[in-house]
C-alpha cells in the first residue's frame, strides 16, 4: 500500500485536454521517516510507524526521542495499518531510517484522503441536520428554526431517546473521501495535486492511501 502524511495548502481548477474543469486540491507532503514497526506476535497488530515534519528539540520529551532512536525531532508519530485483506509481507520489506516520499505515487493513482473536518462551533438542528425548521406563520412566533419536540407521547417511555437529533458543537470530526483521482505529483516540490475537496482548512494533516 502506498501511503503518505500532508498538510493542506489550497484548492484549485484543473483542466484536462477537452478543456473540461474539475476540483482539486493541493497538498504539501514533504518526505517520512520509517522509525519503527509493530507486529502481532508481540503488539497484537501490524503497523509501519512514521515520524512527519519538524520540532524544535526542547519541544521533545525523552520518551519520544527513545521511541524515534535519534533519527530526527519529529512533529508528528502515526502509525499506518495494512488492510485486513493484505499482510504486513505485502508491502516490502520495512527499514528503520528509510525515507517515503511523494515518488511512491503516480498521476492517476486513486487514493482515499482521511484528516480532521473544520469546527463550526454550536449549531442548531438546521445547521447541524438539516431541519426545515417550523412553519413561518399560523401563531408561531419564535419556532423557525427550532427542533419541535424531543419526547413524550410515549415515545420511548417519555425520555428523550438514544441518538435524538439536537442541537450541539458540529464539525471536528475524522472525515475519509475515497476514489480521489491523483492529478499530479511533484516530489522535487513535496507536492500532490488530488481530485476533489478534502477535510479541514489550510494547514489540517492529511493521510493519504492508496487503495490496494
Amino acid at each position: 500500500m502506498k501511503y503518505i502524511l500532508g498538510t493542506k495548502k489550497e484548492m484549485t481548477a484543473v483542466f484536462d485536454d477537452a478543456g473540461k474543469v474539475f476540483p482539486a486540491t493541493i497538498i504539501y507532503a514533504e518526505p517520512m521517516t520509517v522509525i519503527g514497526e509493530r507486529n502481532e506476535d508481540k503488539d497484537g497488530y501490524s503497523a509501519v510507524i512514521v515520524g512527519y515534519g519538524t520540532q524544535k528539540e526542547s519541544r521533545i520529551s525523552k520518551p519520544e526521542k527513545g521511541k524515534t532512536k535519534n533519527l530526527g525531532n519529529f512533529k508528528k508519530l502515526l502509525e499506518f495499518r495494512p488492510r485486513k485483506s493484505v499482510s504486513m509481507s505485502d508491502w516490502g520489506e520495512v527499514k528503520v531510517g528509510e525515507k517515503i516520499n511523494l515518488s511512491v505515487f503516480k498521476e492517476g493513482d486513486v487514493v482515499q484522503v482521511s484528516g480532521v473536518s473544520k469546527g463550526k462551533g454550536f449549531q442548531g438542528v438546521v445547521k447541524r441536520h438539516g431541519f426545515k425548521g417550523g412553519p413561518r406563520t399560523h401563531g408561531q412566533k419564535h419556532s423557525e428554526r427550532e427542533g419541535g419536540s424531543i419526547g413524550g407521547g410515549g415515545r420511548a417511555g417519555g425520555r428523550v431517546a438514544k441518538g435524538m437529533r439536537m442541537p450541539g458543537r458540529m464539525g471536528g470530526d475524522r472525515i475519509t473521501v475515497k476514489n480521489l483521482e491523483v492529478l499530479l505529483v511533484d516530489p522535487d516540490h513535496n507536492l500532490i495535486v488530488v481530485s476533489g475537496a478534502v477535510p479541514g482548512k489550510r494547514g489540517t494533516l492529511l493521510e493519504i492511501r492508496s487503495r490496494e
